[in-house]
């Protein structure tokens, strides 16, 4: 038991008194791609708990409050009987057909004889037991019912792609696209009946993935008596997302700290986040206390399908949970929406709490803490959905508050093949650590962890507001853990540091070059060597000869596999461009040319690119691939120009006075041209030969950090006084083509702004875009500006990007 000090009590009641935070979800536990929980919705009791890809990863908390029980966290995952088992749970076969069939076709007494029967799923991938190639199948399946209970039947059924699903002669569902997972219909009361039943399905293929599987459940209900708590406050601040309740005649404090300090790359590489809870009464009188949590072990499967085993255990003054999956296929996956399935996840609480720790399947879980009856076994093996539940005991609580708190890890094992090389996670470099000492340490480190995150928190608020207001400050501290845990640190074999980019929700790609590019800021800011660690692994790919072109690579694979490129196509320009504006970005960081001299060859290689293909690129992309391929982009031949002024800079500094010369009077040169090219009156077009066109240039934003002077302050002002007329309700589009935008780049055009007012104005309309969306997911950087929709993308660490008004002042940038 540990007794909350002044200053934490002054924080817990200033808490329950200010306005609450608005965000399109909250971040729980956040450290990496696949170690990364989240709250999608406006409570924290409204909804389960989820992964950013969106699949459920369940935390349920409860209070028990004398004898009155309270959910502060999660939502129950439902619960399904099996009617007509899908293939996750059974295999199966079914009537089938690729040729249209008759009319009537989708009814029950249609005669089915001529059809074929085999074994489900049906499609062209590796998961299909029956391959399917043609545009169209046809799915008949009969089953027998002898039993009906009144309970809500439903549809399971995942699809690829157009799909009408009929049941018992009756259209229930349609749907023109696919879906990645299953999916759960209602069937209308009363469709379903004794005796023969008939589920029927039309898949129609328009693209290039096939699949269908299909089933029927019935959900079980699980009548408890337990009551919403009520919340009355969140607030996201950097490492922390604190919510408060009232629980009947005891408030409660539950803090999500998962301590990202980037000064200390160490701690930041240990998987390890704590949930930690203070009580108080709130009506003057003593109340018995409990507080449970359970962890489904579906944060340790790709697919709720997998079998699992989970075991109980005590070691080093902690007792343990551990779940993982059976087969354990390290480094199998790959991919975007793809979640680890190997590796263990832990969920540990000091002996010292007296708590009670148990393993259950995922539906008996509430019912052991309600009914007070835990299960004794310490180990399950080969199941699915097990419930790791913890309580821990608080004993009589009076006016005093008291805090105690549970750790979740998770050890993956071998988080990234890089080259060929399986990559041991940081804690673990020699290969002979234990997690469960990582653990261990990290209970030791609690208090001061506790002390350093709020320390820290405080710092770079403080800091925010004073760059740019308090709008700006809260989408920092909003930005701030959702950007690191999109990436994986981790040191190459050669013992350089890795800090591995994943593409959330934008093709699932490693170390993507123009994904650093907009994060690169907020590692500016608070550590270079990480940022470093986006660059190395480029650097490497060309420096090794594995990448041969004069350009520098887009990425280095498909999360976790860095072996290469895997993106279909180059973005010269734009890659070139990025790598070295971010190392003359670093030697600016660092003060020094030691990490340009490194790779001075490589960078002479791409400033002669640069030098020749940059000022007027050909057709091709840029970082904002999703608008299209567009030639003569003014944007991107500005990206090229500060570039050659960066490399110009930096070879100054290496004392390389005739190549700085050279590369300066070029890119003074080119920045002439491109005011006369792409002047387009009141402002500069989007391409050299599109006018009444226009695009924010948001790459200018480095001749101004690094004080190249390429362009005249006219220009940024040009630009910003058109821009200020071409916002919309909820910020300013990317450019004249499309209403979307990118809030990331927003960020850098405000900050070419040279007063607040201005700069403000253009952050309102992004800060009502975070607050206000409907689109409830870790925060999207791609969205409309007309009605603050995300476009796509979410999760993604391109919001570190939005430090670039801390990182200018920092430099001292007005």
């Amino acid at each position: 038991m540990r007794k909350l000090s002044l200053l934490a009590l002054c924080a817990f009641f200033i808490c329950t008194l200010k306005a609450q935070d608005k965000a399109p979800a909250y971040p729980l536990i956040t450290h990496d791609s696949y170690f990364s929980i989240w709250s999608f919705g406006d409570g924290l009791n409204q909804s389960v708990t989820k992964h950013w890809t969106g699949k459920e990863q369940s935390l349920i908390g409860l209070i028990k409050v004398d004898d009155k029980y309270y959910r502060f966290l999660g939502n129950e995952p439902k619960n399904y009987k099996q009617l007509l088992p899908a293939t996750d749970e059974s295999r199966y076969q079914a009537k089938y057909t690729f040729s249209q069939p008759d009319k009537g076709w989708e009814n029950i007494s249609y005669n089915d004889a001529s059809w074929k029967s085999a074994e489900a799923p049906f499609g062209d991938d590796q998961r299909a037991k029956t391959k399917w190639n043609t545009d169209d199948l046809y799915f008949r399946r009969k089953f027998t019912l002898t039993n009906l209970s009144p309970g809500k039947k439903v549809l399971k059924l995942n699809h690829d792609d157009h799909v009408m699903v009929y049941v018992n002669d009756k259209l229930i569902y349609k749907k023109n696209d696919y879906v990645s997972d299953y999916i759960y219909i209602p069937i209308p009361d009363g469709l379903l009946k004794m005796g023969e039943n008939l589920l029927a399905i039309q898949v129609k293929n328009t693209a290039s993935a096939r699949h269908l599987d299909a089933g029927i459940v019935e959900e079980e209900e699980t009548k408890l008596p337990i009551q919403l708590a009520k919340q009355t406050n969140v607030n996201v601040q950097a490492t922390t997302t604190a919510f408060t309740f009232k629980c009947g005649g005891v408030d409660l404090q539950v803090n999500f700290t998962s301590p990202l300090l980037l000064n200390d790359i160490q701690l930041t590489a240990r998987p390890v986040s704590y949930v930690s809870y203070a009580v108080k009464s709130n009506d003057a009188k003593a109340h018995n206390v409990d507080v449970y949590l359970s962890a489904s072990s579906n944060i340790a499967v790709n697919a709720p399908a997998q079998p699992v085993s989970a075991w109980s255990k005590k070691s080093g003054g902690l007792a343990i949970l551990k779940a993982g999956t059976v087969e354990q296929p390290v480094l199998k996956k790959r991919g975007d929406d793809v979640r680890i399935d190997w590796g263990y996840l832990y969920v540990a609480v000091p002996e010292k709490f007296g708590a009670k720790q148990f393993l259950s399947p995922q539906g008996a879980s509430l019912s052991a803490f309600v009914k007070g009856d835990y299960p004794a076994q310490k180990q399950i093996l080969n199941s699915k959905n097990i419930n790791l539940g913890t309580v821990i005991p608080f004993g009589l609580i009076n006016e005093t508050a008291v805090e105690k708190y549970v750790m979740f890890g998770y050890d993956d094992v071998r988080p990234v093949e890089y080259f060929k090389t399986q990559l041991l996670p940081v804690w673990n470099k020699s290969g002979k650590q234990n997690f469960e000492d990582q653990l261990k340490q990290a209970s030791a480190d609690y208090a001061l962890l506790k002390n350093k995150c709020a320390a820290f928190d405080n710092q770079l608020y403080t800091d925010a507001v004073k760059s740019g207001g308090k709008e700006y400050a809260d989408l920092c501290k909003l930005a701030y853990r959702q950007s690191i845990a999109a990436h994986k640190i981790v040191y190459a074999p050669n013992g350089d540091i890795l800090f591995l980019s994943k593409e959330n929700f934008s093709n699932g790609s490693i170390n993507t070059v123009d994904v650093t590019y907009p994060s690169a800021p907020q590692y500016l800011l608070y550590s270079p060597e990480l940022l470093k660690g986006m660059l190395n692994g480029i650097f490497y790919y060309s420096e090794s000869g594995k990448w041969k072109k004069p350009f520098a690579a887009h990425d280095l694979g498909t999360y976790p596999i860095a072996n290469g490129q895997t993106y279909g196509e180059d973005m010269p320009v734009e890659e070139a461009g990025n790598m070295i504006i971010l190392t003359a970005a670093i030697t600016k960081a660092e003060g020094n040319t030691g990490y340009a001299a490194k790779h001075w060859e490589v960078m002479s290689v791409w400033a002669d690119y640069l030098l020749r293909e940059g000022f007027d690129p050909a057709n091709q992309l840029c970082t904002d691939d999703f608008a299209g391929h567009l030639a003569r982009n003014s944007n991107l031949s500005v990206k090229a120009i500060v570039a050659l002024g960066g490399y110009a800079q930096m070879a100054q500094q290496l004392g390389k006075t005739d190549v700085a010369t050279k590369y300066r009077n070029a890119a003074l040169k080119m920045a002439q041209d491109w005011m006369k090219l792409a002047d387009d009156g009141d402002h500069y077009a989007l391409t050299f030969n599109d006018k009444n066109t226009w695009s924010q240039k948001y790459n200018l934003i480095w001749d101004k950090l690094l004080k190249l002077d390429l362009f005249p302050v006219a220009v940024y002002n040009k630009e910003i006084a058109f821009y200020l007329k071409k916002q919309k309700e909820f910020g300013l589009p990317l450019d004249s083509r499309r209403t979307y935008t990118k809030s990331d780049w927003i960020m850098w055009t405000a900050t070419l702004t040279d007063n607040k007012v201005d700069f403000e104005k253009f952050i309102h309309p992004v800060y009502r875009y975070a607050t206000e969306t409907e689109s409830k997911v870790p925060l999207s950087d791609w969205h409309e500006t007309t009605d603050g929709r995300m476009s796509g993308f979410q999760a993604r660490s391109v919001v570190g990007g939005y430090f670039i008004k801390m990182l200018a002042d920092k430099w001292g940038i007005q």
